[in-house]
């Protein structure tokens, strides 16, 4: 007797944006008869605009806090889900399929896990406001428009993106990227590492947007690559045209029912 399919979406958001980011995708698929769940990372179930008043919540996230709290709402779910993650989320969806969670995996613009050692120009320049002044791993960093633009919204007209900005944009941890980007250096485990050798793990796919600057698509192709188990699918697709916030792009639609029906197709017992 075969399980029953999917009938829950786990949608995870990514650094500098909240679970609103994931509107359009929430009522998207919702329509479809999906239930949907998009959880915030711990303390930032408030709004846009009160992370941004009070940016304390950020300092404090951390990626144990992170997964420990994801895990916590999936495990709740009767049905795996399929569990799709957009940037830093795309990240965190990895970590859960490699602790034996979801029936399948979309990772949007992901941010790499442990191990993946790319890091083109494109993204040095759009975490250089962050990283440039070692002070700034103890604060939550405040990105301005012209910053935030070039590593989000680099496609859209600009009183579209400026929109989009006020909407969605809140602080970046400092102490995270800087983790992030001293993963590769400091020895042992960190927080983003997954087993790429773990033959149990859900089918994954990467999606890449062809002018994402913060995580392109090289990111993406090399983070894959490094997945050694040939007994579960791990694909790459790319999207012409699409900067990294693809969940606001225009043509988001064609690539929510993409993803979707490769999950589905994929989608483990």
């Amino acid at each position: 007797m075969s399980s029953p399919a999917p009938d829950t979406i786990v949608l995870v958001h990514g650094f500098w944006v909240t679970p609103r980011s994931w509107e359009d995708w929430i009522a998207h698929y919702e329509s479809k008869g999906y239930r949907v769940l998009a959880p915030a990372y711990p303390g930032f179930e408030v709004e846009v605009e009160a992370l941004n008043a009070d940016p304390a919540p950020v300092e404090a996230v951390t990626v144990p806090a992170i997964v420990e709290h994801l895990e916590s709402v999936i495990k709740e779910i009767e049905t795996p889900p399929i569990i799709m993650g957009h940037s830093a989320g795309g990240a965190f969806t990895q970590i859960l399929l490699d602790h034996g969670l979801g029936a399948a995996g979309v990772a949007l613009n992901s941010a790499p896990t442990e191990g993946v050692p790319v890091v083109p120009i494109s993204q040095i320049r759009s975490t250089f406001p962050v990283l440039k002044n070692p002070a700034n791993r103890h604060k939550a960093i405040t990105y301005d428009f012209e910053h935030w633009n070039y590593a989000f919204t680099n496609t859209f007209p600009e009183d579209r993106a400026r929109a989009l900005y006020e909407r969605y944009a809140v602080p970046v941890s400092g102490r995270i990227l800087f983790e992030s980007a001293l993963a590769n250096l400091v020895p042992g485990h960190g927080g983003t590492y997954v087993d790429y050798h773990n033959a149990g793990r859900a089918p994954l796919l990467f999606v890449a947007g062809t002018e994402d600057n913060i995580m392109p698509p090289k990111v993406q192709w090399s983070n894959a690559r490094h997945y050694k188990a040939d007994s579960t699918p791990t694909r790459v697709v790319e999207f012409s045209d699409m900067p990294h916030l693809l969940p606001a792009a225009p043509g988001w639609e064609d690539v929510a029912d993409y993803v979707l029906a490769w999950a589905l197709r994929h989608a483990r017992s």
